[in-house]
């Protein structure tokens, strides 16, 4: 098993950074159903001003090689169209379980 984690900080004002980042998680958590390697992903949005990540999720796929499938994914290319930009910074975790 694999835990995919990525988060986002975007540009913009608070609320078009707002919109953005519903915008993007509501997208991503439509992808279990179009995405079959796809087993789980979760999706946080930042409420914490102190903070500086807009955006964080946690994929679970079986394998890395499934981290490939997800992130080539039609689906999955759309969704990540909506940062266009908007993103100001990407960091990627990914982990074997």
């Amino acid at each position: 098993m694999v835990k995919h984690i990525v988060m986002f900080k975007l540009t913009g004002t608070d609320a078009e950074r707002q919109a953005v980042a519903e915008a993007f998680r509501d997208a991503l958590v439509a992808l279990p159903a179009q995405i079959p390697v796809l087993k789980a992903i979760e999706v946080g949005l930042n409420r914490n001003p102190a903070e500086d990540w807009d955006i964080v999720l946690t994929a679970t796929v079986d394998s890395m090689a499934d981290v490939d499938v997800y992130a080539r994914h039609p689906a999955h290319v759309a969704a990540a169209a909506l940062l266009a930009g908007h993103r100001e910074s990407r960091a990627c975790v990914d982990y074997e379980m």
